[in-house]
């Protein structure tokens, strides 16, 4: 079969069994790029240079459902998170309701279905780190009631309650706090993310959590030695608990010689006064310029591929996504430039021998039964526990 037969292919089965993306970074884009002004930035109209996101490319990428990340910085502590994280919830409330023939509001796997269904894109919001909630269990219950659907427990720092893949180790994983966390979200029904978060911190809340976790944008440590990856023994352990990890696409994460090159980029970034993580028009000339200089390693589709193989056999068909974490990104693999890449990772993998049924549980079926499974086991503890009013202070001390 040709190349093109082959994305055909890939194409025709999304159509199917569409992708449920775990990690985009769209508004925390419109916030930087135009203060959240949608006729400034106009996602139905051209396609912009500056975003990988727009709706005519979710369109061509086959994607059904995406989980929208209301992400704030950790520079951001305390209210000022709380308020900003709030912020994002708006954009993303403001987004859906303004192209409302594409995108569908969702909060439960029924609702995802259901979009499908009118061919709409179910919209679903992620909070990316737990110092959104500002230590409070209050705030994390109303973050839930405004749709938040996951929380990513860090995000590249620690928080006052768990560990950072990225950060020194300052608690050895999550406090009885941190646990609290977890217990909380179990009882709401919001979806525990251990992306970001030390590999202490994921094996803390594997033994805590009562219902399913996700991982919505991180991919294999034997793959690649990344901290933000996943250790074999955790990808291991996903049967148990049900859950799910969603391969990311950014290429430092995946390709091992992109790791040192990215150093050497972060610094060039942080030596012309912005944050290693800017993704601003301006942050993203300054990368050209050093890359036209230090050529960059190139990840492509079948480097995402190479992890979601070595996953599927660690964890097993059935706990295994996708979460490519565009526009959060200054880089992408060759061939998934932006949101209507997916179809040439699935023709990559349909190259493998993965059949078609394997391929709808990575694109579509396990996303759902994993927040459908979670909305289950909020109903019984939800029915049988009140809420919590612990503090921080209370469980952890001052």
């Amino acid at each position: 079969m040709s190349a093109a037969e082959r994305l055909a292919e890939a194409r025709a089965l999304l159509a199917e069994a569409p992708v449920v993306d775990g990690h985009n970074d769209l508004p925390w884009a419109l916030r930087e790029q135009c203060g959240y002004d949608l006729d400034k930035l106009d996602i139905a109209g051209d396609r912009s240079a500056t975003l990988h996101t727009d709706l005519a490319r979710l369109r061509a990428g086959g994607v059904g459902a995406q989980f929208w990340s209301v992400y704030v910085p950790g520079r951001l502590a305390g209210d000022h998170a709380v308020s900003a994280t709030l912020e994002q919830i708006d954009a993303v409330d403001r987004l859906v309701e303004r192209y409302a023939a594409d995108l569908a509001p969702a909060r439960t796997a029924d609702d995802i279905a259901k979009a499908r269904a009118e061919g709409r894109i179910a919209s679903l919001k992620g909070a990316e780190g737990g110092h959104s909630i500002d230590n409070s269990l209050a705030t994390l219950r109303a973050l839930y009631a405004l749709g938040v659907r996951y929380m990513t427990l860090t995000h590249n720092e620690n928080n006052d309650w768990a560990d950072s893949a990225t950060d020194e180790p300052r608690h050895g994983g999550l406090t009885a706090f941190g646990r609290a966390v977890v217990r909380e979200m179990n009882r709401c029904g919001m979806l525990v993310d251990l992306s970001h978060v030390a590999a202490t911190t994921m094996r803390d809340a594997l033994d805590e959590s009562a219902a399913p976790v996700i991982f919505s944008h991180s991919s294999a440590r034997a793959v690649c030695d990344h901290p933000r990856n996943i250790p074999d023994d955790v990808l291991e352990r996903l049967p148990a608990n049900g859950g799910v990890a969603m391969a990311t696409f950014v290429p430092k994460f995946i390709l091992p010689a992109a790791v040192e090159w990215t150093l050497r980029a972060d610094a060039n970034l942080r030596a012309h006064g912005l944050h290693h993580l800017d993704t601003t028009p301006r942050a993203k000339e300054l990368h050209a310029a050093f890359e036209a200089e230090h050529p960059r390693p190139i990840a492509t589709a079948a480097t995402v591929a190479d992890h979601l193989d070595h996953m599927r056999e660690a964890a097993g068909i059935d706990h295994i996504g996708i979460g490519g974490d565009y526009d959060g990104t200054a880089f992408t693999p060759a061939g998934l430039d932006d949101v209507a890449g997916y179809p040439h990772l699935i023709a990559e993998l349909l190259d493998r021998g993965w059949s078609r049924a394997d391929l709808t549980k990575l694109t579509w079926s396990n996303a759902l039964r994993v927040l459908g499974d979670a909305e289950s086991v909020a109903r019984d503890l939800s029915a049988r526990t009140p809420a919590s009013h612990a503090t921080i202070a209370q469980l952890d001390g001052a």
